[in-house]
């Protein structure tokens, strides 16, 4: 018992072994403190919870961030392309009308006066036909159904440049669609 627990030199008064007491007792100490942090199960899953927590909010605040932009740069795309579908269906509707223009003044010039005038008669008779189709179908149709009808086309006369806006897109959508399958 008088050897001393380890290899190094015994002290030589009473004040260094004192020192060497009271470091021992700190590293023992420290020792304990550290084994009953690596035994306490309980404290170490709560901070690995509390760590995994800490990363997900990382990654979720990450992603709703990537998720905010991707919508945003979507959205300004849809706007640029909405618009240059409108202003393509707005050339091909202004070219179109041109043409139809053109190819009706060529076919006034070639009919003959008899069948221009059968024609103007027949245009009369169908107008006069759908008037009279209206007014029994507005005379036999139920009140609700009048109803609906009258707010369907107040809409669509309201709406009417976004109607067309909208039709003029999707047959540009449709040509374009068309005009990769060939290709």
């Amino acid at each position: 018992m008088t050897q001393p627990p380890h290899d190094g030199p015994t002290a030589q008064s009473p004040e260094e072994l004192r020192r060497q007491v009271e470091r021992t007792r700190r590293e023992l100490g420290e020792t304990v403190e550290a084994l009953a942090a690596r035994t306490d199960v309980k404290a170490r899953a709560q901070e690995k919870a509390s760590q995994a927590r800490t990363q997900a909010a990382a990654v979720a605040g990450q992603a709703k961030e990537q998720a905010a932009s991707a919508v945003g740069q979507a959205k300004e795309q849809a706007a640029s392309v909405a618009g240059q579908a409108r202003t393509q269906a707005a050339s091909v509707a202004g070219q179109a009308k041109a043409r139809a223009g053109e190819v009706a003044h060529r076919v006034r010039g070639r009919v003959p006066e008899p069948v221009r005038d059968k024609a103007v008669r027949a245009t009369g008779q169908a107008r006069a036909a759908a008037s009279r189709a209206g007014r029994t179908w507005y005379e036999k149709a139920p009140e609700p159904v009048r109803e609906t009808a009258a707010r369907s086309a107040r809409a669509t006369r309201d709406n009417r440049v976004l109607l067309l806006t909208g039709a003029g897109a999707g047959v540009l959508l449709l040509w374009l669609a068309l005009r990769r399958r060939a290709g």
